[in-house]
């Protein structure tokens, strides 16, 4: 039975020749790159196209401009007042260590639904406390923006850092 087959396939190369057997092995390499290579990225495209077209349709619903702006409203839209705010903002500064000396406000005149508070807030202490202080208030009060910091040391042996704080609480009109 061995015999027979070894000598079936001495037959089949002598009729193919080399070009047939190196067209056979270039038949087989296509099949197994196929197998192994295409048919994952196949099925990786299509589930990145599944995924996309999901973020899509979530998407959709919000590409509407005036949807988006009512979305921001609606976040900026809280039961506190202005002094509610400022309250958490000097419970922070002395949680964290922060010595804060007295601020200013004034409030910014703006057309539409939003009031702006403008805050500047001279500060005190450790570069670390200060670093802490805007982590915290930024992540407590949703509404709070940082426009600018400035920061000073006396000399660099002085671990207390003197800073200046601009900050905004954006608000939504009554």
């Amino acid at each position: 039975m061995k015999q027979r087959i070894r000598e079936r396939l001495y037959r089949l190369r002598d009729e193919l020749g080399a070009t047939g057997i190196a067209a056979i092995v270039l038949f087989v390499a296509a099949a197994l790159f196929m197998s192994v290579v295409l048919q994952p990225l196949k099925e990786k495209n299509r589930l990145l196209a599944a995924k996309a077209e999901m973020i899509d349709n979530r998407a959709a619903p919000a590409s509407n401009a005036g949807q988006k702006l009512a979305a921001v409203y609606d976040y900026l839209r809280k039961p506190e007042q202005t002094t509610d705010w400022l309250a958490k903002l000097y419970a922070i500064g002395k949680a964290t260590g922060v010595e804060l000396a007295q601020a200013s406000y004034k409030t910014q005149s703006a057309s539409g639904k939003l009031e702006r508070y403008e805050i500047v807030v001279p500060l005190a202490g450790s570069y670390t406390q200060m670093r802490e202080f805007l982590k915290r208030a930024l992540a407590e009060i949703p509404v709070l923006s940082l426009d600018q910091i400035s920061l000073k040391r006396e000399n660099r042996r002085d671990d207390t850092v003197q800073a200046e704080l601009r900050l905004t609480l954006h608000m939504v009109k009554p």
